[in-house]
């Protein structure tokens, strides 16, 4: 399995002063269990630096596939530099389609939160930004960050949701196992 890396923003009751956009958003969602929205959606959690796309830029670094930019790097220590002086972020390790349970995969430094299903543009995760998907999967089977916490029920969640609704761009998905480091960018009560 090949490891990416990336750096998001976070997404909880912090995201604003006054937690506005938090209770929008759970509300649109009907993920009343959440305490934090880790994902890999770009609207929602974005990546939270800027790549150099310069003639000199960081293409070594960039991970594209069928000529989309996928937000996700193959160097943790690129990553690492690019947010060093950002105050709080999630720094991820993912991996793209896995062929065996991520759960049981320890990466030190790093805990495993739960599988995103992200669409094939890696824009937008089918779990947490496409106002649900009641026939397939009910907002209590995504764990308290919005993700799925199982193997094989998030490839069976991803197969349903695809044949369930063929013509949704957003159903046709990637499954991607998600770690989170345990310390970095994890500054506690801050908000942005």
């Amino acid at each position: 399995m090949d490891y990416w890396y990336t750096a998001t923003e976070t997404y909880d009751k912090n995201y604003d002063a006054d937690g506005s956009s938090w209770t929008k958003y759970i509300e649109f969602s009907s993920l009343t269990h959440l305490t934090e929205l880790v994902s890999l959606d770009g609207l929602l959690n974005g990546v939270i630096f800027e790549p150099n796309r310069g003639e000199k830029g960081d293409w070594d670094f960039i991970i594209v596939d069928n000529l989309y930019e996928t937000g996700f790097f193959n160097s943790l220590d690129y990553v690492l530099e690019k947010v060093k002086n950002k105050p709080r972020f999630n720094l991820l390790t993912a991996v793209r389609e896995p062929d065996k349970r991520c759960e049981d995969i320890q990466i030190p430094d790093f805990e495993f939160v739960g599988y995103d299903l992200l669409d094939k543009d890696y824009s937008t995760s089918a779990l947490s930004n496409c106002g649900g998907f009641d026939e397939t999967f009910l907002p209590t089977n995504l764990n308290q960050y919005g993700l799925i916490d199982s193997f094989d029920m998030a490839y069976d969640i991803r197969d349903r949701l695809f044949k369930n609704n063929p013509e949704e761009h957003h159903a046709d998905c990637y499954v991607f196992g998600l770690w989170r480091h345990k310390e970095l960018g994890r500054a506690k009560n801050a908000s942005r």
